[in-house]
């Protein structure tokens, strides 16, 4: 009988694994962090050489387009590069997310973003034109549907390229002077007035100001108000009351040693914002200084630590809330090419002890 023979399938050898590109990332398609280590440029750069939304050196741009190519990267990836519309993504580009107010503006944005289906990016700026603006070029390279933005210098930050584009801008408690946007401000001027009147008002002699940087359209605005409050006492301006500082606590507290080391020193102080607030509170416990029987105090802004503190913090409230919420009603609705929208709202004095001087305090 003939034996059977069994027949064996040899299988063919895998072929080998392709080596990934350099700079690419594994198992997906080249991101612009790939392409900017690749070129040793930042990011930012990047994005401002494929999309030209601003001058960068012809070598280094040849550098990154060439980069782009050889990874592959696409700059609004392989499904967004089919839609023609912008994204349901807006971006909110904050100065400091330490501070109190923009933390619940931004808490505004958001759950009015959400109501009309929208999501939010949250970016901190740290007051910096430079991370500003990488953020900006960002929200053009992702088609962001839109962008609420407080500005990091009233004459500097540049907008151009967003309206040039026709990416739905609103400006919220800065003011943008190159670009005429929608707008959702408080009335900074009003509230500063009020503050300085009641300090007046309560007696103090002299009402010393600590604002923020001359950059700072909101920084202006109170210090306007001070003013104006000074010349309705028929007290004159004194520049030597006035410091500037950096709107944070450490700005707060150096502003005001400086003015208690004044001699004769201030007897009331208004602060224009509650991280700098909070620094001054520090510099005159550490001058052995009682407020508000020494030095009468209000702030700007109703922090949650504000009611906490001994005494309790006089302050101007921002409806910080209702401008993030009013400024994503602006964008959802759009200007459609009328006039730019501009809503200003109230501030409201709330008095409390740290403004109210003992009749045998000492000044």
């Amino acid at each position: 009988m003939p034996v059977a023979t069994r027949r064996t399938r040899v299988k063919k050898a895998e072929p080998a694994a392709r080596p990934a590109k350099a700079g690419a990332r594994p198992g997906g398609a080249a991101r612009i962090s790939d392409v900017a280590r690749a070129a040793g440029v930042s990011a930012a750069t990047v994005s401002r050489v494929l999309n030209g939304t601003s001058q960068v050196s012809p070598e280094k741009a040849a550098r990154v387009r060439e980069v782009a190519s050889r990874l592959g990267y696409e700059p609004f990836g392989p499904a967004r590069a089919l839609r023609k519309q912008r994204t349901k993504v807006w971006a909110a580009l904050i100065a400091d997310i330490e501070n109190p107010f923009f933390t619940a503006l931004v808490r505004g944005i958001e759950d009015e973003a959400v109501k009309e289906g929208h999501r939010l990016v949250l970016c901190n700026t740290d007051e910096d034109l430079a991370k500003e603006a990488a953020y900006l070029d960002v929200a053009l390279s992702e088609r962001m549907g839109g962008v609420i933005i407080a500005v990091a210098s009233e004459s500097a930050s540049s907008l151009d390229a967003l309206v040039a584009r026709g990416v739905p801008l609103v400006a919220v408690d800065r003011r943008p002077s190159r670009n005429a946007i929608d707008s959702v401000f408080v009335d900074n001027a009003l509230g500063a007035e009020q503050a300085t009147e009641h300090l007046l008002a309560g007696g103090a002699k002299r009402v010393a100001c600590i604002t923020g940087p001359s950059r700072v359209s909101t920084a202006n605005e109170r210090l306007a108000g001070y003013r104006t409050a000074l010349l309705r006492h028929r007290r004159a301006f004194d520049a030597t009351l006035v410091r500037r500082g950096d709107f944070k606590q450490e700005g707060g507290h150096q502003a005001a040693r400086s003015l208690l080391a004044r001699r004769p020193r201030p007897d009331a102080m208004f602060v224009a914002n509650s991280l700098m607030t909070l620094g001054a509170l520090q510099a005159v416990r550490e001058a052995g200084l009682r407020v508000p029987e020494d030095v009468a105090l209000v702030g700007f802004d109703d922090a949650p630590w504000t009611t906490l503190t001994d005494p309790p913090l006089s302050v101007v409230a921002q409806p910080a809330y209702e401008v993030g919420r009013e400024a994503a009603r602006l964008l959802a609705t759009g200007s459609k090419g009328l006039a730019p929208r501009h809503r200003v709202l109230a501030p409201e004095l709330r008095v409390r002890r740290s403004s109210l001087r003992s009749p045998g305090g000492s000044a």
